[in-house]
C-alpha cells in the first residue's frame, strides 16, 4: 500500500528528468492526472496521455527538453505531505524562485498555479513546487 501517491508521482519525474527518459507511465488517478496536466500546461512536459480503460487505466507523461538535451524540470518538491499539510491564501501563495517556478494549490475549485489562484483570489493546500 503506497501512503503518498503524489510523491511517488513526483519522483517518477524527478528520476525520468535525470536519467533522460523521453515517457513514463503510471497508474491512473484523477489527481495525478490534473497536475501532470497543469504542468504541461505551464510548460514543463511535453504532452500527457491517458491509456487503458477501467482499473487498467495508466496515465503516459512525455518528458520535455530543451534545445541542448537538458530538461525543462529542473526542480520539483511536495510541499504538503500526509504528515504535515500546509495551507496558504490566495495573497501568500508562494512564489517559486522568484516567480520563475510554479506552485500547485489544491483550491476547491480544483488543483491551480499560484499565479492562477491569486489571480481568482482563492487559497487551498499547496501541494508540491516546480521550477
Amino acid at each position: 500500500m503506497m501512503t503518498d501517491p503524489i510523491a511517488d508521482l513526483l519522483t517518477r519525474i524527478r528520476n525520468a528528468c535525470q536519467g533522460r527518459r523521453d515517457q513514463i507511465s503510471l497508474p491512473h488517478s484523477r489527481t495525478k492526472e490534473a497536475i501532470t496536466r497543469l504542468l504541461a500546461d505551464e510548460g514543463y512536459l511535453r504532452d500527457v496521455e491517458v491509456t487503458g480503460e477501467g482499473p487498467k487505466k495508466s496515465i503516459v507523461v512525455h518528458i520535455r527538453y530543451g534545445d541542448g538535451g537538458e530538461p525543462v524540470l529542473t526542480g520539483i518538491r511536495r510541499v504538503s505531505r500526509p504528515g504535515l499539510r500546509r495551507y496558504t491564501s490566495s495573497s501568500e501563495a508562494p512564489r517559486v524562485r522568484g516567480g520563475l517556478g510554479v506552485s500547485i494549490l489544491s483550491t476547491p475549485i480544483g488543483l491551480l498555479s499560484d499565479r492562477e489562484a491569486r489571480r481568482r483570489n482563492v487559497g487551498g493546500e499547496v501541494i508540491c513546487e516546480v521550477w
